[in-house]
């Protein structure tokens, strides 16, 4: 028992230490911002890394999810002879909350593990030491870029997570189910409001590219300098950033919802 309460406590201090320092680490990045404006190729090829290269599974996976999403909102109000109304509920948890928290978990699998291992590479091999001695900023230089990269990145692919969500329900609801197409769309239209449900989901998308990019900048940039390291930031840039959306998923839903 006393084993136990000891690693509690010591898991809760390691997670405050963390959250801390990431902050710390945070105002160091947006002091480097206006530097990295300077040199946009290298803001556009992260975007490319970290958002057109997570296209495939970003399109695939919503695609999928709405197709199921259709089905079990079929299966449903069919009990209730309200079949109509699939498009609405599934354009609605798209916007609000699977499209921006699918996507941002999906993200960190493969975009933030990748600028975690990246960054936590070049600290094993000496590059950022190498740049210090050079009077090279590698924060400025090195990390800067990949968080904008990766804040611009996410919320275009919770958009496109949601529009191909949005084609899988059509395609189960209209051309499988055979749910009215002109109320499919009709209801959708009706009921989907953009400042409540589009707005809040880029919203929640935006914030969820700074915590996700942060995140995985952080842990790699203070990784231990060797193999074990690495694979230790990038386990926990994955771990911690889906932590992070999930609590940041229901603060944001409370307050926009007008809960607190």
């Amino acid at each position: 028992m006393t084993k136990l309460l000891r690693d509690v406590v010591y898991s809760v201090q390691d997670f405050l230490q963390t959250f801390g320092a990431s902050q710390l680490f945070l105002v160091r990045i947006l002091a480097g911002c206006p530097a990295a404006m300077l040199r946009p190729r290298l803001i556009i090829k992260q975007i490319h890394d970290s958002g057109v290269l997570s296209l495939a599974i970003i399109g695939i996976s919503g695609f999928f999810v709405g197709m199921v999403l259709s089905l079990q909102a079929y299966n449903s109000l069919a009990r209730f002879g309200a079949t109509e109304s699939v498009g609405v509920l599934a354009a609605l948890a798209l916007t609000r909350e699977l499209g921006p928290v699918v996507t941002a978990l999906l993200f960190a699998g493969r975009a933030g593990t990748a600028l975690a291992s990246e960054i936590g590479l070049m600290r094993a091999t000496d590059q950022l030491s190498g740049m210090e001695m050079m009077a090279v900023d590698p924060v400025s230089r090195v990390v800067v870029p990949r968080f904008i990269g990766g804040v611009i990145a996410m919320p275009l692919l919770a958009a496109i997570f949601s529009a191909m969500g949005l084609f899988g329900a059509w395609l189960e609801g209209v051309v499988l189910l055979k749910v009215d197409e002109g109320a499919f769309w009709q209801q959708m239209r009706e009921q989907v409001d953009v400042y409540d449900d589009v707005l809040a989901g880029i919203l929640k998308s935006f914030v969820f590219g700074v915590a996700a990019s942060l995140l995985a900048v952080f842990e790699g940039y203070n990784s231990i300098p060797t193999a074990e390291g690495v694979s230790r930031a990038t386990t926990r840039t994955v771990v911690l950033t889906a932590l992070s959306v999930l609590v940041l998923n229901f603060m944001l839903t409370a307050v926009l919802i007008g809960e607190v």
